[in-house]
């Protein structure tokens, strides 16, 4: 490996985060973001009215219900699995990585980009459900649970006889919210992943992009669990993954440097703070005396060098297209 190489590896191993804990500045990190973590409850206050909410009943006529009388059946991934799945389990993972490196930044940041990631993508779910009314594709057995069909004389719509809760949750088909949430989840998962592990380190590892692909195709497995149990049509769970992956990198991006990026494996504000210690002023709490000026010094040259060295290599470096350069030259 060349000297450029290495420099432009950025080792992680070499940079020693111990001096920024929970402990010693989760507080004040904590409080410089207090209104981010006040706009994550409205977004919960915000979920919860919109679950309330009656959605709107779109039309369905007699001749409709050929794709709706799929079988009423339980899910194979319960409602209360989401939360586990979408959030419980990227936070254990971040968790464990907090454990390792005893990073304080890259704990707080990466538990509010993944509540961000998730409410987020929750709001703008169920408030597309509750506008868009699209019937389940069970929606006849929710309408119709003795399986005799009743339909309006005069505009031939349905009218329902099952219980009014089955009817309304028969009302929120598109997009799938279980598809969506662990789309958001498990997909910040794989972009902390990937930044983490430096999946985009130029070495070709095919393995570390085995494991960023994991919690990707764990929540592609439970998308495709709605369209089995007949609670979703292929497009709701399509429109709802699609949703979960935006909103997921938008939020990430948030708070990270992109994964292929010379800063990825750290946060925004973790190079910020570097940066303000090395002009002599420290922030977000942050004393003289809890940070060690050499480590700080180590990194930033470290960090600025590889992202010099980014910059100078980004064009190929094969000799034939070099020399087809020069050619076009002369």
């Amino acid at each position: 490996m060349s000297e450029a190489e290495c420099l432009l590896l950025v080792k992680m191993p070499e940079i020693q985060l111990g001096a920024h804990t929970v402990r010693s500045h989760g507080v004040k990190v904590a409080r410089a973001h207090m209104h981010d973590w006040l706009i994550l409850l409205l977004l919960i206050v915000i979920d919860v009215i919109l679950n309330v909410i009656e959605p709107f009943h779109r039309f369905v006529g007699e001749d409709m219900m050929t794709d709706l009388e799929y079988p009423l059946k339980d899910n194979t991934v319960p409602f209360w699995a989401v939360p586990i799945i979408a959030i419980i389990l990227p936070f254990s993972v971040i968790l464990v990585y907090y454990f390792i490196r005893r990073d304080v930044y890259d704990l707080h940041h990466a538990i509010l980009g993944l509540l961000f990631s998730v409410l987020i993508t929750g709001v703008i779910t169920d408030a597309i459900k509750d506008a868009v009314g699209r019937p389940r594709p069970d929606f006849f057995w929710r309408c119709f649970p003795d399986g005799k069909g009743v339909f309006d004389p005069v505009t031939k719509d349905v009218v329902c006889t099952g219980l009014q809760s089955v009817i309304k949750e028969g009302h929120k088909s598109f997009p799938s919210g279980h598809t969506s949430w662990s789309f958001a989840g498990l997909g910040f998962l794989a972009l902390y992943l990937s930044g983490k592990i430096r999946v985009f380190d130029r070495r070709g590892h095919v393995a570390k992009l085995c494991i960023v692909f994991l919690p990707l195709l764990f929540a592609a497995l439970v998308g495709i669990s709605r369209v089995d149990d007949y609670w979703h049509h292929w497009q709701d769970v399509f429109a709802g993954g699609l949703l979960g992956i935006t909103v997921s990198s938008f939020c990430y991006l948030q708070f990270f440097p992109p994964p292929y990026d010379v800063e990825g494996w750290g946060p925004h504000a973790y190079f910020q703070m570097l940066a303000e210690s090395q002009n002599g002023n420290p922030s977000n709490g942050i004393n003289g005396q809890n940070v060690q000026q050499s480590e700080l010094e180590s990194v930033y040259v470290e960090s600025q060098r590889g992202r010099e060295l980014s910059r100078a290599n980004t064009h190929d470096s094969s000799p034939i297209l070099d020399g087809m350069n020069d050619g076009r030259r002369y």
